[in-house]
């Protein structure tokens, strides 16, 4: 099995219904394009689910977890000694009272039955001990001190992004921040075009976040009474909000301040996603938020708040192609619904659209399917199905099947669903050829059931090795995540004080403080190190505030505490583009490589896959220092123009190696596609380019059957038309036959006028002529429309076997690696690059700490 891939279960053998020892093993980073998981009660989802939280955690990829039912705060049961009396406070006394066991009875057998599970699938102690130090494992409880607290009012603070720029995502933000508010309050499915109350919030929330001014719950309220605004569109506020309506909503809002309950609302950790993420030593979280405990508009109110944070915090990164961070919400349905419009459901949608780019994956899982928006699932690339409860779950989850996979076979996969059973999947990929039959492994977790709030105190004490969320390195197995230096700005010094303004910078993560030094020897000198001949210099900006630099350094501010200087110490910056070009295959993309080296081999070698900076605009770099800095003497490598340029070279081949892309390519079709087109897309593009094809194919081949049976058509419509005008003068010949014969009969006894035989056969003569031509007529009829009939037929032969044909060349589909050349490789930027730190004089010692850091 590969080391990078997801160890889930074994394949599953339809034919014989047995497991195979062939393991299935799912690339991570195929969670980019999102997965749904589904099964009804029983069918194995939850330990599915959390067998991939597992991986996750043992590949260094942080997880947001969202609750609601409490099955997923298993992931914090895992006992790498499988001991009884670990399993034994997690045993239901309930259960055990029903079974006539005794609670060391039960724990026993149960560490003895999690043994011989987990040695079937290979799964050694080792791998559970790994499993516990990859990550840290935290259960929150909103609105709760069960668990750790989480203050979600601070999200009605403005955003770290700027304004400018990022006014569609914000204004999105408030949006569903407002709706979740009013939800709240008891204003439910409101129109945000039509709500005045939602008018009058956002538009508040707007002119505090576009203007950079606090705003809490308590402002709010003053707000809407008193706005610092006197229009609202076209009217005066007084017109379209009175000042008694806008009191009476406020007291509304005010009710939420006033409750004692929500108290716990606002204490805890603020929503800061980032440190939900890492842990302050750079190991990545797991960090679950149960809401079984909440009502119904709480539990909203809070997760759209939550989606809508770790939304604003996805669009602050770099993108990414690998798997950044996963986003998991257990039992999705009512959040997500297929006609109506909760709050929670709008940036679901974006991020379902959007996520990708920025190497994040959603998981949404659900033993409801029948309850899905199936149209916005469309964007999910793995489907995970299990048992289904009812016929028309299945019906309901091929109609989704469908919209993310137009050649879906969907009667294949309807046979394949009914059949499944317990811990049995049916795993559709769309980065895969085919779909995949696999039984789900044995958890390393024990599967305790869904925990209630009063078990979670325990829990967390469980892992109370885990420390409590701080700021924290963007870093996780190699995947870092960093900061737009295009966006970051160089410290400034008044002309009264010496100590930076540094108020507005944003509060990223660095590693830990030095140790401290005394005042009268400040490290460094005031002279900076020449660099040499033809190496160019940058300057990272002093991206801490000073109270974000402490906090970065994980120490308490001293109060007699004073900036002496900014330190800057040397590092190498190597950055370059990579330009694939191939018009054959519509492929026009250009890929960064950037590396930020802080730790230089004394030999000048560079292992340089050990220093991504991945996806960062680098074109704002400054190129002058602060001013009052002191400066670390350059170490030999970076001293040394040959060897750096000599790096430079080495560099460049590295970019070489390393860097490649995937066409997608559909030879018959002739569609071509580069690495921007997802796999959805293009199979969409080959149905288009092969049902317009079948079109023409159809119309050529049909032509002449079409202009065939126009003809007989129109023979057809003679022949009836003929037909009818023969009955009529049969009709009419059949009658004067009858009345020739009866005149003839009254002649005989003298009555009337003679008439002689000889007319009479002649009637007879003319009579049966027109009976011929009405059998011929008949005749003719019968014929014409059994040659249409034929033809017809003959027409929807054509027709399926040109729709079969065209079927099969739309999965055609074949990925072609392209590898750059060495001409489309361009240096950005390569040379020294200075990294600020703050030297803090206090009692007579100086501390250094970090000014930069990487996000």
């Amino acid at each position: 099995m590969k080391d990078t891939h997801f160890y889930l279960g074994r394949i599953f053998d339809l034919q014989t219904g047995k497991v195979t020892p062939e393991a299935l093993e799912y690339d991570p980073a195929d969670l980019t394009t999102h997965a749904v998981v589904t099964g009804m009660t029983g069918s194995g989802k939850t330990g599915l689910c959390i067998s991939l939280m597992e991986e996750a955690a043992l590949d260094g990829i942080p997880a947001i977890l969202i609750d609601p039912k409490g099955d997923l705060t298993n992931l914090l049961l895992h006992f790498p000694d499988l001991a009884p009396q670990d399993f034994a406070p997690w045993l239901d006394a309930d259960t055990l009272r029903r079974q006539g066991k005794s609670l060391e009875q039960a724990s026993v057998e149960t560490a003895e039955n999690w043994r011989k599970g987990l040695a079937e699938w290979d799964i050694t102690p080792e791998r559970i001990r790994a499993l516990a130090d990859s990550a840290e494992y935290s259960v929150y409880t909103p609105g709760s001190d069960a668990g750790k607290q989480v203050s979600v009012l601070s999200s009605l603070e403005a955003p770290d992004l700027p304004w400018e720029g990022n006014k569609e995502i914000l204004r999105e933000k408030i949006s569903s921040t407002v709706t979740a508010l009013l939800g709240l309050v008891g204003m439910n499915n409101i129109d945000p075009l039509r709500s005045r109350e939602h008018i009058l919030l956002a538009n508040i929330f707007e002119h505090a976040w576009s203007n950079a001014k606090p705003l809490d719950m308590t402002e709010l309220v003053m707000q809407v009474q008193n706005p610092s605004f006197d229009k609202l569109g076209a009217f005066p506020l007084e017109s379209f909000f009175s000042a008694k309506e806008r009191t009476d909503l406020a007291m509304t809002l005010n009710n939420i301040l006033a409750s004692p309950g929500f108290q716990s609302w606002r204490e805890g950790l603020p929503l800061h996603i980032p440190d939900f993420l890492f842990a302050p030593d750079g190991r990545p979280r797991q960090s679950i938020f149960y809401t079984a405990h909440l009502s119904d508009g709480e539990r909203m109110f809070f997760t759209t708040l939550l989606l809508s944070a770790f939304e604003t915090w996805m669009r602050t990164q770099s993108g990414s192609a690998s798997l950044r961070a996963i986003l998991y919400f257990d039992e999705i349905v009512g959040y997500l619904p297929p006609k109506d419009n909760p709050p929670s459901k709008t940036p679901l949608l974006r991020m379902l659209k959007q996520a990708r780019a920025f190497g994040v994956g959603l998981v949404l899982a659900t033993q409801n399917p029948i309850d899905l928006d199936y149209k916005a699932l469309s964007n999910a690339g793995s489907w995970f199905i299990g048992k289904l409860q009812t016929e028309w779950d299945k019906q309901r989850l091929l109609d989704g099947l469908q919209g993310a996979s137009a050649d879906l076979n969907r009667s294949a996969y309807d046979k394949i669903i009914s059949g499944l059973g317990k811990r049995t999947f049916l795993l559709h990929n769309i980065h895969a050829r085919q779909p995949v039959l696999f039984q789900s492994r044995w958890a390393m977790n024990f599967l305790a059931g869904p925990l209630t709030r009063a078990q979670i105190p325990a829990l967390n004490r469980l892992r109370s090795h885990a420390d409590s969320p701080g700021p924290a390195p963007r870093q996780n197995n190699g995947r870092t995540s960093t900061p737009d230096l295009g966006q970051l700005q160089p410290v400034s010094f008044s002309a009264v004080s010496p100590e930076p303004d540094l108020g507005s910078f944003q509060a990223v993560a660095a590693p830990a403080a030095p140790a401290a030094k005394t005042a009268n020897s400040l490290p460094g000198s005031l002279t900076r190190p020449h660099i040499p001949n033809g190496i160019s210099e940058f300057f990272l900006p002093l991206n801490y505030s000073i109270t974000e630099a402490w906090r970065a350094a994980r120490l308490n501010p001293p109060s007699d505490a004073r900036i002496e200087a900014v330190f800057y110490r040397p590092t190498l910056l190597a950055a370059a583009h990579v330009r694939f070009l191939d018009r054959r295959y519509g492929v026009d993309s250009e890929v960064p490589r950037i590396a930020l080296v802080d730790t230089l081999d004394s030999r000048g070698v560079v292992r340089w896959e050990n220093f991504p900076y991945q996806g960062i605009s680098l074109d704002n770099l400054e190129h002058e220092p602060s001013t009052q800095a002191r400066y670390e003497s350059l170490p030999a490598p970076l001293s040394d123009a040959r060897l750096l340029n000599s790096l430079q070279t080495d560099f460049k081949d590295w970019v070489y190696r390393t860097t490649s892309i995937s066409a997608r390519a559909n030879q018959t079709l002739k569609v071509f596609a580069g690495p921007d087109v997802s796999a959805a897309d293009f199979r969409t593009a080959c149905s288009d380019t092969a049902r317009e094809n079948r079109d023409r194919e159809i119309a050529k081949q049909t032509a002449t059957i079409d202009r065939q049976l126009n003809t007989l058509q129109d023979r057809l419509k003679r022949e009836e038309r003929e037909l009818t005008q023969d009955q009529v003068e049969y009709e009419q010949r059949k009658w004067e036959e009858r009345g020739n014969l009866a005149e003839i009969g009254a002649s005989v006894f003298g009555i009337g006028r003679k008439k002689s035989l000889t007319t009479q056969l002649t009637k007879n003569r003319m009579t049966q002529q027109s009976k011929a031509d009405v059998e011929q007529s008949a005749q003719a009829i019968q014929q014409f429309e059994q040659q249409i009939v034929e033809l017809q037929a003959r027409r929807a032969q054509l027709i399926e076997e040109s729709n079969e044909r065209w079927a099969s060349i739309v999965n055609q589909i074949s990925e072609i690696p392209l590898t750059p050349k060495k001409t489309d490789i361009f240096i950005d930027y390569f040379g020294v690059a200075w990294m600020p730190f703050y030297l803090i004089s206090s009692s007579g010692q100086i501390q250094e700490i970090p000014a930069f850091g990487q996000e």
